[in-house]
């Protein structure tokens, strides 16, 4: 396990690194201190020839203490004023404490439907790109001044993921501010144990998590759990770790065996199936029968029309939907449609070769084509 996890960090070249509020932040606001702590390591690791993507927490922290307020408003358009107040002072601390080394940095904003459409998924990366080929440093942040619950990532732990899927990174950073994954909340229990290492990310390894955020962040240990499950799922490995810790970025490239490491998953899943897999929201279920699951689950085939038993919901071509075997709750995948929900429901039941006689054309013969499609042992969906 050991060799595993320093064989993750000696290959990674392509590195994105998520800071939380609990350590960006202490009782007076923007914690300047650690930023530029944190600054100097990241530049550290670019002179090693790595490329480094930051994203960040603390706005609506550095926010909440410019304007005077303890903790987190509770109504949404206040929280969006909050960390409009705080985003400036974050970037500008950034900007002096990367510049203090030669690095420029970037301000780049997102919401979760930048993601989820996919000519704007790519607009975001081939900008990442460009950054990264100019030397100039990423610094990435939910828009919080407009994001609301529709179009919320949920917290800087998923959007942490997002990117690292997003630019097919070879490792996720989460720095938090207790030292990684306990048994059960340390804070609280005295007898909580470290988790250096998981394989595979069990319902008790989530129950361990807890899902209460601070007062200042939005995430807690739950959510960087399911980021790792993500990024795992992706062939991806992921450490949490102490970013209170001094010189915590070196020490976990030189081999320092600290925090809790998530083992990832042999293969890689490519770019298109992330996107699919963790950007769209399904619009649909298709129910099938069993010899479509055994087919689609075990041996790597397309969703045919002949195997569908039922359709839920109303949707296009190409929007993303669930599908699972009838009569059982487990989702089995998920894939982008080549008919609309009223088609699938006038050809479902039949062969292929039979679509044109009852809809007047057959543009494809899948109802989800493989290549559009992931199973959910690929993804844990």
């Amino acid at each position: 396990m050991n060799q595993d996890r320093k064989q993750c960090f000696d290959h990674a070249r392509r590195v994105v690194v998520k800071v939380g509020s609990g350590v960006l932040t202490h009782e007076n606001g923007l914690n300047v201190k650690i930023v530029r702590s944190l600054s100097r390591q990241i530049c550290d690791l670019i002179n090693q020839g790595k490329e480094v993507i930051l994203v960040t927490s603390g706005a609506m922290a550095s926010g909440l203490a410019k304007v005077g307020l303890s903790r987190r408003p509770d109504e949404i358009p206040q929280r969006q004023a909050v960390a409009a107040v705080g985003q400036a002072g974050l970037i500008l601390e950034y900007e002096k404490a990367f510049g203090r080394h030669g690095r420029k940095v970037a301000q780049i904003l997102l919401t979760s439907d930048g993601l989820s459409n996919r000519k704007r998924y790519l607009n975001a990366r081939n900008t990442l790109y460009t950054l990264l080929g100019w030397n100039i440093v990423p610094i990435i942040n939910e828009n919080d001044t407009v994001s609301v619950d529709e179009i919320k990532f949920g917290d800087n732990d998923n959007l942490a993921a997002m990117i690292t899927l997003l630019m097919e990174a070879d490792l996720l950073v989460s720095l938090t501010d207790i030292d990684g994954l306990y048994t059960s909340d340390p804070r609280t229990d005295s007898n909580a144990r470290l988790i250096p290492a998981v394989e595979v990310i069990r319902k008790s390894i989530e129950k361990s998590a807890t899902g209460i955020p601070g007062a200042l962040g939005t995430g807690g240990m739950l959510s960087k759990v399911k980021a790792a499950r993500k990024v795992t799922a992706a062939g991806i490995p992921m450490v949490i770790a102490s970013g209170k810790q001094p010189d915590i970025l070196p020490r976990l490239f030189a081999g320092a065996q600290t925090g809790t490491f998530f083992v990832p998953k042999k293969e890689r899943m490519t770019n298109r199936k992330c996107w699919i897999a963790f950007n769209l929201k399904p619009e649909g279920m298709i129910n099938v029968d069993e010899g479509a699951a055994n087919a689609l689950v075990n041996n790597g085939k397309s969703l045919l029309p002949g195997g569908i038993l039922s359709v839920e919901g109303e949707f296009g071509v190409g929007a993303a939907v669930q599908f699972k075997k009838a009569g059982e709750d487990a989702v089995l995948g998920a894939g982008l449609v080549n008919y609309s929900a009223a088609d699938i429901r006038k050809i479902m039941g039949l062969r292929s070769d039979r679509i044109a006689f009852r809809i007047g054309s057959k543009p494809y013969d899948e109802v989800i084509h493989r290549n559009n499609m992931v199973i959910m042992d690929q993804c844990d969906i």
